[in-house]
């Protein structure tokens, strides 16, 4: 009898083709009457695939009595209750280390967008404006200081695409990271103080909760530029906004927002930000990975009780 699966989220035709050949699956997402089906058949699931935005809160983990692992698509976790999970020995992974490198370039290219004003220069073009002048300069990114908040694996793949522009690079964890040549700042608000660009990577959750405040922005200063690839609610969006419109900050790149996918209608009218869909991870290569260890989790945990990513 195959083990039956609360799917959460959609995957890729190939992976939606194994879990239905190795799991009995249940879309979730494609029931009308949720509460319904989780009476009627909640009892009998025992695993969800999900991802880190959709997760799994207390009240679907209290409503599935069986369940025993949770697999989640992507690095990060702050959509599912962990200690809800913990508290009933569930098992969560998620999937770490493969999306490093696309997170980092989008990071950087969003950062080389927004200080190089590119959106803009592009509407110039197609507008026709370039008829009748000059697109305005803007600052250059070598030889900049660039300061990441969060030296994980993602903050240490933007630190090495740093060094090819030259750049002094510094950053703030929670503690200094003992293998990391990069100075170390003791708080967001001094890194923010000290660097023309803050690059922002921490994880998402309770504790990294509008981390970039007001007085983060404040210390970034008018010249500074600000890139979100990490989690919406890692930056106060209010005081942003604020920032922006009052010009406090020169510029920021937003991959992420704190009520994803609404974005506010004062950042989309703004000409001094770049948004984006949440796709600094988004490329074929690295959804292909996150989707073949999120089935490489399932499989060994069924087989052996175990996950090859827990968290």
């Amino acid at each position: 009898m195959k083990p039956k699966i609360l799917q959460l989220v959609r995957f890729t035709p190939l992976v939606e083709a194994a879990l239905a050949a190795e799991y009995e699956v249940c879309p979730f997402r494609a029931e009308t009457d949720p509460e319904d089906f989780l009476v009627r058949q909640g009892q009998d699931i025992v695993g969800i695939v999900t991802n880190g935005l959709v997760g799994a809160n207390a009240a679907l983990i209290a409503a599935l009595p069986s369940l025993r692992v949770i697999a989640s698509r992507g690095v990060g976790i702050d959509g599912i209750d962990l200690a809800a999970a913990r508290a009933r020995g569930i098992a969560v992974s998620n999937t770490p280390g493969v999306m490093n490198e696309c997170v980092a370039d989008a990071a950087f290219g969003a950062l080389i967008a927004i200080v190089r004003n590119f959106a803009a220069a592009d509407r110039f073009v197609r507008e026709g404006a370039w008829l009748k002048g000059r697109f305005p300069l803007a600052p250059r990114l070598n030889g900049k200081r660039l300061g990441i908040l969060g030296m994980g694996r993602i903050g240490r793949a933007v630190a090495a695409r740093a060094a090819g522009f030259s750049m002094e690079v510094r950053y703030h964890n929670r503690r200094p990271v003992s293998d990391v040549r990069h100075g170390y700042e003791a708080s967001a608000q001094d890194l923010a103080a000290w660097a023309d660009f803050l690059i922002v990577t921490v994880v998402g959750g309770a504790s990294t909760r509008h981390l970039v405040d007001a007085g983060v922005l404040v210390a970034l200063g008018e010249n500074g530029f600000l890139v979100n690839v990490s989690r919406g609610s890692v930056v106060d969006e209010a005081a942003l906004i604020a920032a922006l419109t009052q010009r406090r900050i020169a510029g920021a790149a937003l991959d992420v927002f704190e009520r994803e996918p609404e974005v506010p209608a004062a950042l989309r009218t703004l000409d001094n930000v770049l948004l984006l869909p949440h796709l600094a991870s988004s490329t074929r290569e690295t959804f292909a990975a996150m989707e073949d260890l999120v089935l490489d989790n399932l499989r060994r945990f069924f087989a052996e009780g175990a996950l090859v990513t827990p968290v």
